[in-house]
């Protein structure tokens, strides 16, 4: 398992969080209780599975909604 931390550019509405929960929840491996996304800082927040999934397919599903990553930070839990 993976924790993942990834700044985005900016969230301009609630609407825009559901949009990126709804999105990485769907992906396979995301541990969804774990999933969290800050209005406030423009961070997700989230654990994953690395076999069956990638913080790239993560950052992939979000920039597809239009939401710039700036950064990603992962570590092994």
């Amino acid at each position: 398992m993976q924790k993942a931390t990834i700044q985005l550019e900016t969230l301009a509405c609630p609407s825009c969080m559901q949009k990126i929960q709804n999105s990485v929840k769907a992906l396979e491996g995301v541990d969804k209780e774990s999933l969290t996304v800050s209005f406030n800082s423009s961070k997700v927040k989230v654990n994953y599975d690395d076999e069956k999934t990638s913080i790239k397919d993560i950052e992939n599903a979000i920039n597809k909604l239009g939401y710039e990553v700036i950064k990603s930070q992962t570590k092994a839990i």
